[in-house]
């Protein structure tokens, strides 16, 4: 039992190298924009989930609320965010990605699936298709946990 304990974290540790590599060299492969890695997060976030109250941002990208404001300046006079009225309060402000910023949004998510195709397409055909169950398998199993949680 204690090996098979051993096993599995030899596992886990090779895994989880292998994931940080592959989102490492994903991740440096998206230049559109010039964008940080939080800039491109952030961006990528709203892109997906629509506009939403910074503090709201800030806590779902893991960051202080005043870097998230550095940050929301920094790329509203870019031009990849604008700060809109909340319809449903007054009182508040959401931060919304612009056409521009939904735009390198889409550029940068285009440029890292095809740094993964390209990495896919070096594998064997049984390596690929070992990719093509096991991530989308991984990703669902993450989102079940986010949903419980």
């Amino acid at each position: 039992m204690h090996k098979r304990v051993m096993d599995t974290d030899a596992l886990a540790e090779g895994l989880m190298i292998a994931v940080e590599q592959m989102v490492r060299y994903v991740r440096h492969s998206a230049v559109a924009g010039g964008l940080s890695t939080a800039a491109s997060s952030a961006i990528g976030r709203l892109g997906r989930e629509g506009p939403c109250r910074l503090s709201e941002l800030a806590r779902a990208e893991g960051v202080s609320q005043p870097n998230m404001t550095q940050l929301v300046t920094r790329m509203e006079r870019a031009g990849l965010v604008r700060r809109v009225a909340d319809d449903n309060d007054g009182r508040a402000v959401l931060v919304e990605a612009t056409d521009s910023g939904l735009d390198v949004f889409r550029r940068r998510r285009a440029e890292r699936a095809q740094a993964l195709d390209l990495l896919i397409g070096e594998l064997t055909e049984p390596e690929q298709q070992a990719v093509r169950i096991a991530l989308p398998a991984l990703a669902r199993a993450i989102q079940d946990r986010q949903t419980h949680d």
